[in-house]
């Protein structure tokens, strides 16, 4: 194996050439238009261009990326993680063409990435799983019939896949229908399979993986699990492993179960056994025919490289460890930064500033960034909204969290949306922090967190948001005379009148409040350190594209996140936004996939009108209060960006309320 082609982009691209750099095999990047300035592209020996813009035209085009392997002079191919790493077509094609498939066989693939093949496999060889039904038969009238047999709560799930697409919970028998026609269409759009199955919901499980790898001389072990209950849309944020909940007997009774599916299959390579955990019983989910995105967390913690494990394996070697010689050492944990708000909506736009955290000189907590951003990253909808991985490793989960909350503290990224505070709050939260977290741990805290953050926000502002009105990055210090100004975050309007002490001080002086002095000490690339009162505080901004008659910033302050426009010079009737009260416009870049509005019908409180399909997930856009439709200006299968007019509404008329 001399030259590796990695059918991946991003940060995985970038996890796979590390480890086959410094094995001396050189690597092919692979981009698609959008991703031609990526760094992916600048760290590969060589680069091929695809073409197009969305995955279809590009990531998930086999036939292009075996012409690239063949223009290049690969030898072999790893999939990543994501786009076709589960695809046992592609896997198949890759062999026929007479080039080395760094992944499991074809055979394998198909068996286990069906979630109910892999179900009747499972069941035939001893491993728990729910009872449910993932027969052919995929109408409508069979799928009411077997949840009714089954009971309800029930599970929709996606055939193929992964990823907590095509996933719904249904938990009465009025929801199914909507449940079973939303799921499909996700996993259409998702894996160009729309099959379901369904299967009795656990409510408070947890969700464990176990870490599985084989090569092809008849050896099966596990390295051990990671607890990925932390999730959001059932798409996870948080790993860590060990679990906090399973002990060395758990530990032991999933990794038999986990290691003979992988062998009753004739599996090889990597893969991940996911089950469902209540108590000391567990369930099958699913097996991921891959290497996951949580796989640092493994390799933390057994000291081992599964990148090189994956080639080693692919060029014929045995594995260099039994059971009995696999070693845990510490706690690890992993979160996952994502371009999205604290709604966890996805955002696009362009990160204006990055600045990595450090790892300390003074602790033994390795610190791991994965990632691919930089200055001028530009985060686009065609792709996962995720933009890098922060782990850490240390000797207690005490330890661990601590370390990655003030990793977290050090990390900028100042330009759109991320989830960097919400995981903050997330990892200091006492439920997690007790390792009590389950699945249902976000769908039933997260609005109490988000709440904690919006006050932390306000708190910001009224402290730091000023200092948009009187400094300017780079160049001179403005406001050298007394003016009122006016910030606005999240609809609240802060009015300050301001009275410049020194070239460099300012007193402020909001409506009933005592006069502040307000002081720059110093002026850092994209940061301001200033003092108010007895705190000093370096807060780092970022301007963004102007408004009419008003400027934007982002602000970051330690663990706190925040959006203010300045609306000093706003012309009054735009200040209100009134116009928007009467439209429903697109949040973010996507694809409308489902249009539930036509002209002058009428829309209750709360009624779906729009769904939009971004960043892989669909997102359902709903009216505020009963109204009518006035006009519809987008149709089904249109894109959208973000602010578009999809909807123009008007109060729903009096003599049509009941």
């Amino acid at each position: 194996m001399k030259r590796i082609l990695i059918a991946n982009r991003g940060e995985i691209a970038l996890r796979v050439m590390a480890t086959a750099q410094r094995m001396g095999i050189d690597t092919v990047a692979v981009y698609s238009d959008a991703d031609a300035g990526s760094v992916h592209v600048q760290q590969a020996t060589q680069a091929y261009a695809l073409g197009g813009l969305t995955s279809a035209q590009s990531y998930l085009d086999i036939q292009k990326l075996l012409t690239a392997a063949q223009a290049t002079g690969a030898d072999a191919v790893h999939p990543g993680y994501g786009f076709l790493s589960e695809d046992a077509g592609f896997a198949q094609a890759v062999q026929d063409a007479g080039l080395i498939w760094i992944g499991p066989p074809p055979e394998a693939i198909r068996q286990l990435g069906s979630k109910a093949e892999a179900k009747q496999l499972a069941k035939a060889h001893g491993v728990p799983c729910l009872p449910g039904y993932e027969g052919d038969d995929q109408s409508d009238a069979r799928f009411f019939a077997e949840s009714e047999r089954v009971g309800y709560p029930v599970m929709v799930k996606a055939v193929a896949g992964g990823g907590g697409r095509g996933m719904r919970l249904v938990e009465k028998p009025d929801q199914l229908a909507a449940a079973l026609a939303s799921a499909r269409s996700e996993a259409l759009a998702g894996f160009g399979n729309g099959a379901l199955l369904v299967e009795r919901a656990v409510m408070n499980p947890r969700h464990v993986e176990l870490q599985v790898f084989a090569d092809v001389h008849g050896h099966v072990i596990h390295l051990g699990e990671r607890d990925c209950s932390v999730q959001r849309r059932h798409q996870k944020i948080i790993e860590e492993a060990p679990s906090p909940a399973v002990n060395a007997e758990l530990r032991a009774r999933m990794g038999q179960c986990a290691t003979a599916l992988a062998a009753a299959a004739g599996y090889v390579g990597a893969g991940t056994v996911e089950f469902l955990v209540e108590g000391q019983q567990f369930y099958l989910m699913e097996m991921n025919t891959r290497l996951q995105v949580e796989h640092p967390v493994t390799e933390a913690l057994t000291g081992l490289d599964l990148v090189e494990w994956q080639i080693r394996v692919a060029r014929g070697e045995a594995l260099p460890l039994t059971q009995e010689q696999v070693r845990f050492s510490g706690h690890a944990i992993e979160v996952r930064l994502c371009a999205e708000d604290e709604s966890f909506q996805p955002h696009t736009g362009v990160v204006r500033y990055f600045s990595a955290p450090q790892a300390s000189a003074f602790t033994r907590a390795p610190l791991r960034f994965d990632h691919a951003v930089r200055n001028g990253s530009e985060v686009t909808p065609y792709y996962d909204a995720m933009l890098g991985k922060l782990i850490v490793h240390a000797d207690t989960r005490e330890q661990a969290i601590n370390q990655l909350i003030h990793a977290l503290g050090q990390l900028k990224v100042l330009g759109l949306p991320t989830n960097r505070a919400f995981l903050m709050e997330c990892l200091n939260d006492s439920v997690f922090r007790q390792g009590q977290a389950l699945i249902s741990y976000l769908a039933g805290d997260a609005p109490r967190m988000q709440q904690q953050l919006r006050l932390r926000e306000g708190q910001a502002h009224q402290q730091w948001s000023a200092l948009c009105a009187v400094g300017q990055m780079p160049g001179p210090l403005a406001c050298s005379y007394p003016q009122l100004r006016k910030l606005r975050h999240r609809g609240e309007t802060q009015e300050l009148q301001l009275q410049p002490q020194t070239a460099h001080s300012w007193s402020l002086q909001a409506k009933d409040d005592e006069p502040v002095l307000l002081q720059i000490d110093e002026l850092l690339p994209h940061a301001w350190r200033a003092r108010r009162g007895g705190l000093t505080q370096t807060v780092n901004a970022v301007a963004l594209d102007a408004e009419e008659g008003s400027s934007r910033w982002h602000l970051q302050a330690g663990a706190v996140d925040w959006w203010v426009q300045d609306v000093s010079y706003q012309p009054p009737e735009n200040a209100g936004g009134a116009a928007q009260a009467t439209e429903l416009r697109a949040p973010f870049n996507g694809r409308v996939v489902l249009l539930n509005a036509e002209l002058g019908q009428a829309l209750a409180g709360g009624a779906v009108a729009i769904v939009i399909e971004s960043m892989k997930l669909e997102h359902s856009l709903s009216v505020k209060a009963a109204c009518v439709v006035e006009a519809v200006l987008v149709s089904s299968g249109q894109q959208v960006s973000p602010g578009q007019v999809l909807l123009r509404l008007a109060p729903l008329p009096e003599a049509w309320h009941d």
